[in-house]
């Protein structure tokens, strides 16, 4: 048997190579290279990574599962919270991503700290809490600007909130 140092480059190789093939949409080679990756030395990073792939296959149960795998490993790893928010939202389970949203904006280790963020405001929008909606949307959009990254969705969504807002204010000022 190797021991850990012999197996987590094998295994890191096997990552890099299931996220290539995730990116160019090969999706089922994707799932194997990241299952190769774990059985060599399983990460979070692996975990999360193969939960996201699922989850382009319609696999979100498998997903959300492969993310508790990554928050067991890692639990101040950021991107499993996110993406179990984000796939509870898929499945219509709104309320139930708020908590994991919340526990991935706090995380020690989160590089895109504006994506849970922007999936909060998307619940809160969904929920039609339009005012906690566009306070998590500016808030995506702030974090995105401190890491010096483009999110458009994010300002896209805060016209829209915006635009809410002003119809419901006019609305009730017509009222009185």
């Amino acid at each position: 048997m190797l021991d850990y140092a012999h197996r987590r480059k094998p295994a890191e190789r096997a990552f890099a190579e299931a996220f290539r093939l995730q990116a160019e949409g090969r999706f089922a080679e994707a799932e194997r290279g990241y299952r190769r990756s774990i059985a060599l030395h399983a990460s979070a990073e692996a975990h999360t990574f193969l939960g996201w792939t699922l989850s382009f296959l319609g696999r979100l149960s498998e997903a959300i599962a492969e993310c508790r795998r990554a928050i067991e490993i890692d639990p101040d790893f950021g991107n499993p919270y996110n993406d179990i928010g984000a796939y509870l939202i898929q499945q219509g389970k709104v309320e139930d991503a708020i908590p994991w949203l919340e526990r991935a904006k706090v995380a020690k280790r989160y590089e895109c700290a504006h994506y849970p963020h922007y999936n909060l405001g998307r619940v809160y929008e969904l929920l039609g809490r339009f005012p906690e909606a566009l306070r998590e949307y500016r808030e995506a959009l702030d974090r995105a600007r401190e890491r010096e990254v483009e999110y458009p969705h994010a300002a896209v969504a805060i016209q829209r909130v915006e635009a809410v807002l002003r119809r419901r204010s006019s609305s009730t000022a017509e009222q009185d």
